[in-house]
């Protein structure tokens, strides 16, 4: 995905070169690598870590003890800590920040790490390991946390010398913030942690590191050359736009050319859904309309995105008479899955603004292309086939209906946070995104257990913010304990569990696919637990709505809650389905907008 390498590796402080702490002591400065973790953090401009203490890591703990200007906040599963700095980090774009101890405490973060790196989402992990000299003799706790989380971070560190702590987190934070943003782990051995350093030896340079900034000039040319010839141009926009702040360029370029926008599901919000260009969210459950664009389009202005299985379906079929533009700040990302005429490698801001430079430069001097009728046509698809979902049994709660009250009287200013499955899906289509990161979700990996740590993380960085975490009961029920945080550290989280007693998307496809052989995917039909009785017992206000005429009274009721976090189990039909749905595999073509009906794109010009 895209993003700018052009902030400061730091955040809220002074920038500092790649590979300088900044800021350091006076030379002869001694002080433990504990402390001198701590020190850096603080000069980085760290404000919350999320995190859980163990043996290993206790010296830095001890450091961390009385530490100004930082807050820790203790979760109850190190998989929570992850997941929350990684919600910090898509509510601002700041680095999250998160800590664990060597061994079990280390791998439960290996989930968020390869979470935030298949979502681009700048995250550092600091871990502690036994001590140096006990490496590799299986010693208590010891896990070689840096090899097992290479594959899923952009760099993993081993310090085991006081003298390196200190710049080593200082780069890490630049690596995870710039270029195409991703997670870091730095693992410090305990004796690095309890040994003195002298400051004045702390360097370490960061060689060969350089991400790009702007896209080639006769790249950028090319591009517009082919956005002029064209006939049927889509701009297909992926999170990258998010990560770099471009949604401001995104629209200016829009406006200029009139060109028909989809936004990817980590992308939503990066273009407003009332604008009159945007076509909706492409790939397997997206919108008729999002999914036609891209698939008749004769170009596409790939901004961002990846090209991923969920959006092109069978890559034989897709989009099969599209020339394709492709940026990204990835240079490996270019190319990777599809055939591109044009590769623009640079930070988002910085080509979207060169390419409607280039555009106002060349169509001064002459007639704009017009592209009339190709954006009636999708809005022709769009109006003949809205969102909608089937009437529920007389008396039941539809789960649509229930996301779309939600979005209504809660409003785009609020985020919401998501777990994985039908309730995400229902969440991407039914609340309206106007502004980028008020929509976190758990996108390439598809983590369950993802809403409500993350939401607790978003509502850390932004206490003034209303975040709502959108969860189905599955999801639910893997992270719930995080409410205990958020109730003793004073974190007002909502939750809205959609409670369908079931792992709904597994339910779905089974239906589907199985020939309705529902094997273990149907949760107890009495409901159990009693979700409003487990919020209360973790110091949270629980609410329950069974109803529609109850759904808008019980929202009401849980946006008056502003000082304790709030659990609304609203128990839904149990046999609702997402729709739109391209199957697995099959061609974005087959698309249907419900069950047994597929929509007619019409003939090609």
């Amino acid at each position: 995905m895209t993003a700018t390498h052009s902030e400061p590796i730091v955040d809220g402080a002074t920038p500092t070169a790649p590979g300088t702490t900044g800021g350091t002591s006076a030379p002869g400065t001694r002080r433990t690598g504990a402390e001198a973790l701590v020190a850096t953090l603080e000069r980085v401009g760290v404000e919350h870590i999320f995190g859980l203490p163990g043996g290993a890591v206790l010296p830095l703990y001890d450091a961390l003890y009385g530490a100004e200007g930082i807050r820790h906040i203790l979760v109850r599963h190190e998989q929570g800590a992850g997941h929350a700095a990684e919600g910090y980090a898509m509510a601002t774009g700041r680095v999250g920040v998160c800590m664990a101890t060597s061994g079990p405490g280390a791998t439960n973060l290996v989930t968020p790490l390869a979470n935030a790196y298949m979502d681009s989402t700048p995250m550092v992990a600091i871990t502690g390991n036994v001590a140096s000299s006990a490496i590799g003799s299986d010693a208590f706790q010891e896990a070689d946390i840096r090899s097992i989380s290479m594959p899923v971070t952009k760099h993993s560190f081993l310090v085991t010398r006081p003298e390196e702590i200190a710049a080593t987190v200082a780069s890490a934070f630049h690596l995870a913030r710039s270029g195409r943003p991703g997670p870091v782990l730095v693992d410090v051995t305990k004796d690095a942690l309890t040994a003195i350093a002298d400051e004045s030896l702390l360097q370490l340079p960061m060689p060969g590191y350089r991400a790009p900034a702007q896209p080639a000039p006769e790249e950028v040319r090319d591009a517009v050359e082919l956005m002029l010839g064209a006939s049927r141009p889509v701009l297909y926009v992926g999170g990258g736009t998010v990560h770099a702040g471009a949604s401001e360029e995104l629209r200016t370029l829009a406006e200029l050319t009139g060109i028909p926008v989809v936004t990817t599901l980590m992308a939503r919000g990066a273009f407003p859904d009332s604008h009159p260009q945007h076509m909706g969210m492409p790939g397997m459950h997206g919108s008729v309309s999002g999914v036609a664009t891209l698939q008749k389009s004769d170009l596409i202005i790939s901004l961002g995105a990846r090209f991923d299985d969920r959006v092109t379906g069978a890559k034989s079929t897709f989009a099969p008479g599209a020339t394709i533009i492709h940026a990204d700040i990835d240079p490996a990302e270019i190319g990777k899955n599809f055939p591109t005429a044009v590769g623009l490698v640079g930070d988002a801001r910085a080509t979207i603004a060169e390419l409607s430079s280039e555009w106002i430069r060349r169509t001064s001097a002459g007639a704009a292309p017009d592209y009339d009728a190709w954006v009636a046509r999708c809005q022709e698809w769009k109006r003949r086939y809205p969102l909608g979902y089937e009437a529920p049994p007389s008396g039941a709660l539809a789960p649509q209906y229930v996301i779309e009250r939600l979005g209504r009287l809660v409003g785009p200013d609020a985020v919401y946070a998501s777990g994985v499955g039908q309730h995400q899906m229902w969440a991407s289509q039914y609340v309206g995104y106007e502004r980028p990161r008020h929509w976190i979700n758990s996108g390439g990996l598809g983590t369950m257990g993802y809403a409500v740590p993350a939401a607790m993380g978003a509502k850390v960085a932004l206490p003034d913010t209303t975040v709502w975490a959108i969860d189905g009961d599955g999801c639910f029920q893997m992270t719930n304990q995080e409410l205990a945080t958020c109730a003793v550290e004073g974190i007002p989280i909502k939750v809205a569990v959609i409670n369908n007693a079931a792992l709904g998307m597994v339910k779905q496809w089974q239906a589907l696919f199985y020939s309705e052989r529902f094997s273990a995917s149907q949760l107890p039909s009495k409901q159990v637990p009693d979700f409003v009785g487990l919020a209360q017992a973790l110091g949270c206000v629980g609410l329950r709505c069974d109803t529609p005429e109850d759904v808008d009274r019980t929202i009401e009721a849980a946006m008056e809650v502003d000082d304790q976090p709030v659990v609304v189990d609203f128990r839904v039909c149990k046999d609702a389905m997402v729709w739109p749905m391209v199957p697995a595999g099959t061609s974005n073509d087959d698309i249907q907008h419900a069950r047994d009906l597929t929509p007619d794109f019409g003939e090609d010009e």
